[in-house]
């Protein structure tokens, strides 16, 4: 990156975080936003899913960071299954009720340009969660991460087990084939070989599908149709589990890495059949619902740009750490009480809405 760019994304990385340090410091004034009957504001999460674990992460997170401000009533809807018009309805009647703020979890981000557009020409604040917002949405705020660094850090783990010299196949798959936030992390992988291992072929990401039975039949062939493969990776959360299931039912001695918690997933990476690539998902969440909650409570702006969230490595030399934090919410909260301050303090984290990737 030229100096002179780099001095204009720390300048305004560090605008980003006086901003946000304003909002925080004016949490004192309680009830300043409470409508002219003594009634809370209230804010709202549209999450893409209510059943898949990572969705759950998020609104978990979500009602954590509402609830820890206080004061604000909050509302989180989804639908049962991955469904854009069906999650964009949600958000539409939504909007006519909670006007104080209302964050956006989707998988469908083209979908949502133009009624997000609307809702923020109305005055509703913001937040795009996970997945970044399309510049002609007119919101101003993302919390993610950098998921082509997170692509990079789940193939160096793999790349770990590896000899110097390897040679062979890769293989990736990926649930939902041009999502950006999982095409970043399969770009993230398949460059990460490419510099530390040119003599590995990486193919894919291939189609691996959403529905957890259509998952284990597209791995389950990718697997027979690739004996001899070095890794099966994937970028999302069934291909975790259904990569290690497979493993663990073939015998098999190639390695296996994908994205997220999934109970499931956690198990098989503590008898060694798995890597995984944690998002922090209760982070993003909790984030939104603090800046929401805290925005709607005390009427200060929100900051503009990319509040990035880092991702977490999870093999077995922390897995009993991860699974007694998965367990219940009060221990998530525990343990990302410090990195979630050090996010909303830290001008490092804030970054341009451009550099998103």
């Amino acid at each position: 990156m030229h100096s002179g760019t780099r001095r204009a994304a720390r300048l305004l990385a560090a605008g980003l975080a006086a901003a946000l340090a304003t909002g925080l410091a004016a949490c004192s004034d309680d009830g300043k936003r409470a409508a002219d009957d003594g009634t809370p504001p209230k804010v709202g999460f549209v999450n893409a899913n209510s059943e898949l674990r990572f969705a759950v992460e998020m609104a978990e997170g979500f009602e954590s960071g509402v609830a820890k401000v206080g004061g604000v009533e909050q509302e989180v809807v989804a639908p049962p299954i991955v469904d854009g018009p069906a999650q964009l309805q949600m958000f539409q009647e939504m909007k006519q009720e909670t006007t104080d703020g209302i964050s956006v979890f989707t998988l469908s981000p083209e979908l949502f340009a133009a009624p997000l557009a609307e809702a923020a020409s109305n005055g509703i604040p913001l937040i795009a969660v996970d997945n970044p917002p399309p510049p002609s949405s007119n919101v101003k705020l993302f919390i993610g991460n950098d998921n082509y660094e997170m692509g990079q850090q789940l193939a160096d783990a793999v790349i770990s087990k590896l000899p110097a010299n390897a040679t062979g196949r890769v293989v990736m798959g990926t649930a939902s084939p041009g999502v950006p936030v999982l095409d970043q992390r399969a770009n993230g992988m398949r460059d990460r070989f490419k510099e530390k291992l040119p003599g590995v072929r990486v193919t894919g990401p291939f189609d691996t599908k959403q529905d957890i039975q259509a998952t284990k039949v597209a791995w389950s062939a990718l697997v027979k149709a690739n004996p001899n493969a070095l890794a099966f990776l994937g970028t999302g959360e069934g291909d975790g589990y259904t990569l290690g299931e497979i493993r663990r039912e073939t015998g098999g001695k190639w390695l296996a890495g994908a994205f997220d918690l999934d109970p499931k997933s956690l198990q098989l990476v503590k008898e060694g059949h798995l890597v995984l690539m944690s998002p922090e998902h209760y982070v993003k969440g909790a984030l939104a619902g603090q800046l929401q909650a805290q925005h709607a409570k005390n009427g200060d702006p929100l900051p503009e740009g990319w509040l990035y969230t880092p991702g977490l490595l999870v093999d077995q030399s922390n897995i009993d750490e991860i699974i007694k934090r998965q367990a219940t919410i009060p221990e998530k909260d525990k343990w990302f009480a410090a990195q979630i301050e050090k996010i909303l303090s830290d001008p490092s984290y804030l970054r341009p809405l451009s550099s998103v990737r």
